[in-house]
């Protein structure tokens, strides 16, 4: 992925099988603790590690494949233009098979993608594996509904990053298992960046089953 703007690539990991691979192409590795509890807490434990100080902070985890360049550079340009957040993430406006797949995994048991649901001005309001909001009516396949899928990528200020660990986990996250609500439940601000797809399909690795739906996406858009 090429993504533009940005100064510096770490692969943060406690694996050592993930360092060796990514070694291997010349990546750049820190290693960090077996204890941290989320993706947060490892990128606050990385960039406390790093030598040089930076303005914003990316953190793209590994089971987000088809994340495009652009969701990054949308959501570093989304934090930058708005000084009164602490954290952004990417949302993405679900088309009616995609908000079908969401629903068929909660259907099943499975906890799937999560959604959001924000203000006027893109405060996140709340973030949940529920599909939210309440729908009333069935969309067709490719028509837009009201319910915006989160991407799991994350663009924090360094004081908000590292001040993470230090907060005690609050029910919300808890109950959830959603990292970002412990940023909501410390009242700091989250901004969701609308991105758009461009006419690709977006999807991120929940369940065992995700795994050939995340091949056969990857394959037809010649990601493979």
């Amino acid at each position: 992925m090429d993504v533009r703007g940005i100064a510096r690539v770490v692969v943060a990991t406690d694996d050592d099988r993930i360092k060796r691979a990514a070694e291997s192409y010349g990546a750049e590795v820190i290693m960090t603790s077996e204890e941290c509890a989320n993706g947060t807490e490892r990128c606050a434990e990385a960039y406390n590690a790093l030598s040089e100080e930076h303005d914003i902070v990316v953190n793209l985890q590994g089971d987000a494949p088809l994340t495009p360049a652009w969701f990054v550079e949308d959501l570093v340009s989304g934090l930058r233009a708005n000084p009164a957040f602490d954290v952004a993430t990417p949302v993405l406006r679900t088309k009616g098979h995609m908000l079908t797949a969401l629903l068929d995994d909660r259907r099943a048991g499975r906890v799937g993608g999560t959604t959001a649901v924000f203000s006027a001005d893109h405060k996140a309001l709340y973030f949940s594996k529920e599909v939210i909001p309440y729908l009333s009516q069935r969309y067709s396949d490719q028509a837009d509904t009201p319910v915006f899928h989160h991407v799991g990528v994350y663009a924090y200020r360094p004081a908000a990053l590292t001040a993470y660990p230090t907060w005690p986990t609050g029910p919300l996250e808890e109950l959830e298992g959603l990292e970002q609500l412990r940023f909501m439940e410390q009242n700091k601000q989250v901004l969701c960046v609308e991105v758009s797809a461009k006419g690709r399909d977006f999807w991120e690795l929940n369940n065992p089953e995700d795994v050939s739906r995340l091949e056969k996406m990857m394959h037809d858009m010649s990601v493979l």
